[in-house]
């Protein structure tokens, strides 16, 4: 009797599976020009994106980085202004955005936005490193910190904080401590000599070997002396 069961449960399951295979054969069989259309767009929109990497991309970037050394050698050189625009004979980190884009690496927009803070523009500043977004810590810490000094520039004390702190978080090494100490100066600058402190007091506390930290005690000295 058992047996008779098992053999009936085996015979409906493979109805199920026929019924099935039968059904997705005549779905194939009705659908089929539009199922191979599908798969030919997909092929095409494939082939596509690799040739656009392949044959347009890849070139661009590269050209795109062979215009951008000569404007990195002048920026490591302090030559912003060089860096920045341009002389003719090279292109200034201005011309790579506006011809490349990001092409030669997300790092443009830092590049640029920091030689217009060196440069005294510093709405100008603001924009370019707004659009950096690159994912290594250190440079977004610094792009961060950048932004503090543009908007120091531009007397705008409180976003500069904002910044500065938001750099030293993202940081959080031996260069949290400049970051905080621009911070605290801004926190003077605003009355507000006890979160001024609090940061000198964190870079005492964190970073007392960092270069910040060997001349820190005359801020807290400076602080304390008010109180």
């Amino acid at each position: 009797m058992a047996k008779e069961n098992l053999k009936k449960k085996e015979v409906l399951q493979q109805e199920k599976i026929n019924e099935t295979v039968s059904k997705t054969e005549q779905f194939f069989n009705e659908n089929k020009k539009t199922i191979y259309g599908i798969i030919i767009a997909i092929l095409v929109i494939g082939f596509g994106i690799l040739a656009y990497n392949q044959w347009i991309l890849k070139p661009k970037q590269a050209e795109a980085m062979e215009q951008k050394y000569p404007a990195e050698a002048a920026f490591r050189a302090e030559q912003y202004e060089l860096a920045l625009n341009g002389d003719g004979n090279i292109l200034g980190f201005k011309d790579i955005i506006d011809n490349y884009g990001t092409k030669g690496g997300k790092d443009i927009y830092l590049y640029a936005g920091i030689c217009e803070l060196q440069l005294g523009n510093f709405e100008e500043a603001v924009k370019d490193l707004k659009k950096y977004k690159g994912k290594d810590h250190i440079l977004s810490a610094r792009a961060l910190a950048c932004l503090g000094d543009a908007y120091v520039g531009l007397e705008d004390y409180r976003t500069a904080i904002n910044y500065f702190e938001k750099a030293a978080d993202l940081s959080d090494n031996v260069f949290s401590a400049a970051y905080l100490l621009k911070a605290g100066v801004a926190y003077e600058e605003l009355g507000e000599d006890e979160k001024a402190l609090a940061c000198y007091n964190r870079i005492n506390d964190t970073w007392p070997q960092s270069v910040e930290g060997y001349d820190i005690e005359k801020y807290i000295s400076r602080i304390e002396s008010k109180q």
